[in-house]
């Protein structure tokens, strides 16, 4: 009988690479090792979790062991750490609650996933600091707010937070999408937010247009923002008292670092899987690495931006589900590629809806071969008679040379985070400004004018590529 498939992380990419495979080839042994208690869950939605439009962390669970088990048939190990992958004898080395022991494999997915960056900042280990990458992280900071009983596993920090006074400030460190997402989380718990971010606009990936739309309604909301501030440090005594920025000291209850993830490969590495100029695993179509027995899939890995051409890493939950998939499916017989991607995300900032796909910056699109054309425009979402209707804002990219599309970015009340896929879709067509100015999309006043917005910007932008 051959070795197992070992799966080494049982989040969106592993699980779905476990779940399909045992789907289409149900006699092949599938061995999952998780080094958590929680797997197949939604880390995206633990700002809603900390603002409390998600009531328990099970709720982000979308499968649980016990089914992976019982009706998936996976052989599910939680709280089981790949520590060492052995290629030449197809073995890796696991730590488990019973001790080390090794495991051999047939075919191994490395599904590691990402991790919080924690800058070198002076003061990380004080009490009250936290990062938001995992479900234990989530039930920290709720409780650390005062809202939830410390259970036995929550940390040290959370649990003395909640027997001193409930926090009425605290400072977010970083402006992407988990610190936009938080500082609306904790506004409605009534906190007063300050938001730090060291470079000039929050939400880089969406472009200066979109990210300046956001900034305005932040302040509207009573956010603080310090932009283009450099975070110097971490004050206090034990527990964090204030942020150090510029040449002052805000006072703060609590704090928050969102700085971005980085892909856990250090595994991979040490196995001497080639990592790409991204940092993250190099893998080719079907998510194989250097070694033909050997595939990567989910956060820890690259995937090809279907603009570009070009290995690049984008960490969304899309992507590893996808990528986990089609892996399982090349697995159980049927090689399957595992999709080009387009860096297509939207993010919740209050009442604004913001939206991005593909390249959305003239500089970062010159780098990549083009010679970039961006218009702006602000269109209705509705028929202007419509009650209820309110502006979109869209940035729209194209290529003088080919007319084709590029990228694009949007900020309004709503329609934003379904426009976008429009975009995505000509993205993946290669469709021309001119092709998507042409697309048959739904109209009825209580959702568009006649002229879609997307269809508007298509021919602004068609007009300034002639």
């Amino acid at each position: 009988m051959s070795a197992p498939v070992v799966v080494v992380g049982g989040d969106a990419a592993g699980m779905s690479a476990a779940s399909k495979l045992k789907r289409d080839a149900p006699d092949r042994e599938v061995v999952v090792f998780e080094r958590g208690d929680w797997v197949s869950y939604g880390a995206c939605g633990l700002p809603y979790y900390v603002k409390g439009a998600v009531e328990t962390l099970e709720d982000l669970v979308s499968v649980t062991p016990e089914q992976f088990v019982e009706e998936r048939g996976v052989d599910l190990r939680t709280n089981h750490e790949v520590t060492a992958i052995d290629r030449d004898s197809r073995t890796v080395t696991v730590d488990g609650p019973e001790g080390e022991f090794e495991q051999s494999y047939s075919d191994l997915l490395i599904a590691t996933g990402a991790r919080a960056v924690e800058p070198p900042l002076d003061g990380m280990e004080k009490e009250g600091v936290f990062t938001l990458h995992n479900m234990e992280a989530g039930a920290e900071i709720r409780q650390a707010l005062g809202v939830d009983t410390p259970s036995v596993d929550s940390g040290e920090a959370a649990a003395e937070y909640t027997d001193a006074a409930s926090p009425e400030s605290v400072g977010i460190i970083g402006g992407g999408y988990v610190g936009i997402e938080m500082a609306e989380a904790f506004a409605e718990r009534g906190l007063d937010v300050h938001l730090f971010e060291m470079l000039p606009h929050t939400l880089q990936p969406f472009g200066a247009e979109a990210a300046a739309t956001v900034e305005d309604h932040l302040r509207e909301q009573g956010i603080d923002l310090h932009l283009d501030t450099a975070v110097e440090g971490i004050r206090g005594d034990e527990r964090v008292s204030a942020i150090a920025a510029g040449d002052a000291e805000v006072p703060v209850d609590l704090a928050l670092v969102g700085v971005g993830v980085a892909p856990n490969t250090e595994l991979a590495e040490d196995a001497g899987i080639e990592l790409g100029d991204t940092g993250a695993i190099a893998t080719d179509e079907y998510g194989r690495t250097n070694d033909e027995n050997v595939y990567a899939a989910g956060d820890c890995a690259e995937a090809t931006h279907v603009v570009t051409g070009e290995p690049d890493h984008v960490p969304l939950a899309l992507t590893a589900n996808r990528a986990g998939r089609a892996i399982g499916q090349t697995l159980a017989g049927e090689p399957t590629p595992v999709g080009e991607i387009a860096g297509t995300a939207a993010v919740k900032a209050f009442d604004l809806e913001v939206a991005r796909t593909g390249l959305v910056d003239e500089e970062q699109a010159r780098e990549a071969g083009f010679d970039p054309v961006s218009v702006t425009i602000t269109t209705p979402s509705r028929a202007h008679y419509y009650p209820g209707g309110s502006e979109i804002e869209i940035t729209i990219l194209g290529d003088r040379e080919t007319g084709r599309v590029l990228g694009a970015s949007m900020a309004g009340r709503e329609g934003v985070a379904k426009r976008i896929d429009t975009v995505a879709t000509a993205l993946h067509a290669e469709m021309t400004a001119h092709q998507l100015s042409y697309l048959d999309l739904a109209y009825a006043p209580p959702f568009s004018p006649v002229w879609d917005p997307v269809l508007t910007a298509a021919k602004v932008l068609e007009g300034k590529l002639d």
